[in-house]
């Protein structure tokens, strides 16, 4: 019954309508702007929780390691965003994230840890230089990144958690369904480039 039921919230997620992540969230100076700009945007949300689904699926060291890649190469590709040097396909980037990253946890792949880490960097990469193009030239932005890097680290510790809930109770079908869902919202995303 509750394997039913993270299948089904999976699903409600995923059948939600995308949010443009990138369209401006107004005042982008301030923490609280920074810690909601991950849950405005439905692209950077999958991701986010799939690092984490991916992470507990694999256990060991890359519970912690791939989602700390993903959080600091979000802060530097932030930081590449802010400074206003460009990034080829971003936004690609990002929606290939959410298919990758989905999929990896659908199939509970397990590749090396460095090759989890460099996964996991390169998607932080993509969304982090999303994040840092929407800050002002004006403004510092330190408050801004320290916002969207917190709120990332709580959206991988949910991925995390509903993996390590679905295995300890031996269902780990559960997360290995929201991956999959992720990855299918994430072809579905991937529409709007055609």
């Amino acid at each position: 019954m509750r394997s039913l039921r993270l299948v089904l919230t999976a699903a409600a997620l995923t059948a939600a309508t995308a949010a443009e992540a990138h369209t401006g969230h107004g005042a982008t100076n301030a923490f609280t702007s920074g810690f909601a700009h991950p849950l405005g945007g439905f692209d950077h949300l999958l991701a986010m929780v799939a690092v984490g689904l991916w992470a507990g699926l694999a256990g060991g060291r890359a519970l912690w390691l791939w989602p700390a890649a993903f959080v600091g190469a979000m802060v530097l590709g932030g930081a590449l965003g802010m400074a206003g040097l460009p990034m080829p396909f971003v936004e690609q980037g990002i929606v290939a994230s959410v298919i990758v990253i989905g999929l990896a946890a659908a199939l509970a792949f397990s590749p090396s840890l460095a090759t989890g880490i460099a996964v996991a960097a390169l998607a932080g990469l993509f969304h982090g230089h999303a994040h840092g193009t929407e800050v002002p030239a004006d403004a510092s932005g330190l408050a801004y990144a320290a916002g969207f890097a917190l709120s990332t680290a709580l959206l991988h510790a949910c991925g995390i958690a509903v993996a390590v809930i679905a295995t300890r109770f031996t269902v780990p079908v559960a997360a290995r369904a929201a991956g999959g869902l992720t990855a299918v919202a994430g072809v579905v995303l991937a529409a709007r480039f055609f």
